[in-house]
This record gives structure tokens, sequence and C-alpha cells, in this order.
């Protein structure tokens, strides 16, 4: 309430001006006072306070001011902005509004503008404050949302170990890993960066997280799998938006790992020898172009072997100095004369002595490893591998198979006779695999294994048929009717091998058919 006393002859004079309007905020003003309003800039040119009664403007604002009852008004302006406004209706008395009565309205106005603009920016600091919290704290929601997308536990097949690390630069990650287990035994293995950062890379992480899990189920095969995750992403993902994505699927029984990579960072392959190898296969990220196809590679991993893939936050962070931390440098750690047993860890601190105590982080990171500790035998106990390939189902390459599974076995010192019988029954059994089990598809390979079982030698051949009833059978042939046309010239491949070995079993597992073909190792 804006009161005034005057003191005429040592007592009160009458009522004074009927000044009770509070100060009018920019919120109220906004209501009355638009900015084509001619009341506006007559306000903002104000020296002083303005009587209602002598302008003569066509505004809206100044109809509703003086409907209000409203005499006179003071501006009060702030860094050339009306912050509020201060008013006074008519006396109570049938008296003038004198200059005494402007001047201490005037006065009044010069400290209620600094108060009402203090006022104004603690209530906007406040909202502020207030705003930051909440979207503070749905943060935090939505990153333990997230969290529980994540694997809550790691997969255990036997003769695996299997790990995983994540670390988002902010509060919500464009980076993500995953394991889908299938019916079969088989595991689908998958890191993923979203580009940016912050909640659209999280949303967008969520739905190719759920498209990968679905179509995984559909595809299996890692090439189709991307395939189809892509033409599902591309019409819904946001502008300048993409995907790179590694989607792997390992047997774990045979140690066969197919993958397929949509311009993620090349996983690096440690072999039991510390020896390391990229595991290339070309594909476009997820997200960009319709109609993509994904190349599909495979590789045989043996006892000792493990597997890196990795975030691009790894690589591309800086140390103090701007040194990215880059490939070659990874390369250089991964092919130590000692793997470490903990890759992850051994990693951690390599990236943590590279960018300082003062890193900011710039990148999610993101690390999954497998490694295969021991191979798990067809019957019990077991087995030292020695080697695992595979090869294109194509006519010849079991000259190839016969050749590198004579390599392999050469320091075991076999016989000539035994080496020679066991070459010719590799060959036939590859042949018999790529043309019954696989059908001559080169999309479908030929799995081999070479490994030891205490005083045995067991190779295996691995066709991508589990069906018992396509079993060719090993029974042995009639001479004579094959001689006289009656029977087909084939037919032969069993019974050979059977013959050359000391040992063969059949194993149908996973819908995999696997002849196995033992030699009895020389005593020591």
């Amino acid at each position: 309430m804006f009161k005034r006393n005057v003191k005429k002859q040592t007592r009160v004079t009458d009522t004074p001006p009927a000044v009770a309007k509070a100060t009018r905020e920019v919120s109220e003003i906004a209501s009355l006072l638009k900015a084509d309003d001619p009341l506006l800039p007559v306000l903002l040119g104000a020296k002083g306070a303005l009587d209602l009664r002598t302008l003569k403007l066509d505004s809206p604002a100044l109809t509703a001011l003086r409907g209000q009852g409203l005499r006179m008004v003071m501006p009060l302006i702030s860094q050339g902005e009306i912050t509020g406004i201060l008013s006074i209706s008519e006396r109570r008395s049938e008296q003038e509004i004198s200059s005494d009565d402007r001047r201490i309205l005037g006065e009044f106005a010069a400290s209620a503008g600094q108060a009402v603009r203090v006022a104004q920016l603690a209530r906007a600091q406040q909202n502020e404050a207030e705003q930051r919290t909440r979207l503070e704290n749905e943060l935090r929601v939505a990153r333990t949302v997230q969290e529980t997308l994540l694997p809550q536990a790691l997969p255990k097949p036997d003769g695996w170990v299997m790990d995983a690390y994540w670390k988002p630069a902010r509060e919500m990650s464009g980076d993500f890993y995953d394991f889908i287990e299938f019916d079969d035994g088989r595991l689908g293995i998958v890191v993923a960066d979203v580009t940016d950062k912050g909640m659209p890379a999280a949303m967008v992480m969520a739905t190719t997280r759920s498209l990968l899990r679905t179509l995984a189920e559909q595809a299996i095969m890692p090439g189709a799998v991307l395939a189809r995750t892509n033409d599902a992403l591309c019409p819904n993902i946001p502008e300048r938006m993409f995907v790179t994505c590694l989607y792997a699927l390992l047997d774990p029984v045979t140690g066969t790992l197919h993958f397929s990579n949509a311009g993620h960072n090349l996983p690096v392959l440690q072999q039991a020898d510390g020896n390391t190898v990229e595991l290339r296969a070309t594909g476009m990220p997820l997200g960009l172009l319709p109609g993509m196809a994904y190349e599909q590679k495979s590789v045989q991993l043996g006892v000792g072997d493990q597997v890196l893939v990795y975030s691009d936050g790894l690589t591309e962070a800086h140390s103090p100095q701007g040194e990215m931390f880059g490939f070659p440098r990874l390369r250089e750690l991964m092919s130590a004369a000692k793997p470490p047993n903990d890759v992850i860890a051994f990693l951690r601190e390599q990236l943590d002595a590279h960018v300082g105590p003062a890193w900011e982080q710039e990148d999610d990171v993101t690390f999954v490893t497998f490694k295969r500790t021991a191979l798990e035998s067809s019957e019990s106990g077991l087995a030292h591998s020695l080697a695992q390939f595979s090869l294109a189902s194509e006519p010849g390459n079991e000259r190839e198979a016969m050749n590198r599974v004579a390599e392999i076995i050469a320091p075991l010192r076999l016989t000539s006779e035994k080496t020679e019988k066991l070459k010719t029954a590799v060959a036939e059994a590859v042949m018999n695999a790529m043309e019954h089990g696989n059908g001559y598809d080169a999309n479908k390979p030929t799995e081999i294994e070479v490994c030891t079982e205490e005083d045995r030698l067991i190779v295996r051949v691995t066709d991508q048929d589990g069906d018992e009833a396509h079993i060719p059978t090993d029974a042995t042939p009639d001479l004579d009717l094959k001689l006289a046309g009656l029977q087909s010239p084939r037919g032969w491949g069993l019974f050979l091998i059977r013959n050359m070995v000391d040992e063969m079993r059949h194993v149908v597992a996973n819908d995999k058919h696997t002849l196995e073909l033992i030699m009895n190792l020389p005593s020591k």
C-alpha cells in the first residue's frame, strides 16, 4: 500500500491518495500490454508518472487500466524493459493529486523497480533450480531404466569366460552391449554405438537393442540380422543419427564364431600365443541407407583364444597433450608376449594412464571379451585343442583341409603310413560334409577341429545339417554291383574313412552333424 501523510498545521491532512494498488509484475502486464499497443512506447519513454486522463491513445491497455479505476501509473524499467507498473487510483477525498504525491510516487518507484527486478531474478533462479533438479531426477530414473536393458548377468557357457565393461560419458549412453542366448546353445554377442549422446542416443539405443533381439530370433546368422535391423531402423531413426554395430554368433561347443560388422571398430582376436588378428567384415552403419547387405565371416576359436570388442570411446580418448589412444597402441598392448588374464582390467589401467586423473570423458567406453578356456570332449573329460578352422563348402577345398591337418599334427610324430591314411580320411570326410551336409553352399562353412585327448588324436569335421536321417550310410559297398553299374559309383566315402582310422563316430548336436576321426597316438 502506498500511503502518504502530509502535515498541515501540526495535524494530519484528509485521506491520502488511494494508492492501494500493488506493483503489477510482468506476467500481469503482458496480459494487458501487447507488443503493438501504442501505450508501450509511451511507458518506455516516460520521465515520470503518467496521468491516464491526459493520454489520448487508441490503446486497449489504456482502456483496461482506466476501467480498473486507475488515475496515474509509473512504469518500473530495468535494462530497457518494463518489469512492472506502479499505479494509484483517485484520492478518497476530492483533492487533486499534488506535486508532492507525484514526487513520492517517483521515489517509491525508483526503489520498487530494483526490488521487483531482484525478486524476479530470484524467482527465475528458483524456477531454474527446480527445473534442473527435476531434470536431474528424470535423468537418474532414465539411467536406471537404461541400465536394466544391459545384461544383468553374463552368460557362462562351459569352457568359456565372458566379461563386459560399460562407462557412459554422460547420464545417458549411446553405447550398449548384449548377449542373446538361443535354445540350441549358441550365443549372440552385440556391441553397438549410437552417434550423439544424451537422451536422443539413449532412445535410439533402446530401439536398436529391441530390434536386434527380435530379428536375431528370426534370422539367426549375423549378416541377415544386421540387414533386417537396418531396414527396420532406417524409416524411424532421427536425422543425422546412425548406429555402428558388431554382431557375432558363437557356437560354444565347436568354437565357431560367425560375425558381421555394421561400421563398428574391428574386433581383435588375441590368439593363445599372443598374436593378434583383426576380424574384418564390411558393412554400412545401421540407419543410413535401406537395402544394405552385410558381409559375414567366420573364425574358429581354440583354447586360449580370446576376442575383444570395444567402442571408439577407447581408441579416441585423448591425453592431456591431445594424443589419441589409437588402434596401433591397442594392437601393441594386445600383442604382448604374455596376454593378460583380465584384458578389460588391463586396458582400463592403460586408458587411465593415458588420459590422466583430470580426464573429462569425451565418449562412452564399452568393452566385451570372451575367451575359450577349455574344449569339451564329445564323451567326457576335456580335450586339448590344437587348431580349429573353417572352409567354404566349395569343390576342391577338401585338399586344403587335408594339407592343413597334416601340418597341425606334424609334431605328434605319427608314422608316415598313419599320416597318409588320416589325410585321406580327412579329405573324404570334408568332401562328404561339403556335398551331403552343406550342399556345396559357400555360405555354409565346413568346420574342422583338431585336438588330442589322452592318447588319441581326434579330427572333427562338422557340417550344418543336423538331421540324423540325412547322415550317409557307412555300410560295406558291393564291389561287383558297382563295377556292373548297378550301384552308384559314390558311397565309398564312409566305408573308406572307417578303414583309414582307428575309430569313427557320428555326433549330432546344435543342428549340426559332426564326423569324428580318431587315431591312436604312439606311446611316449
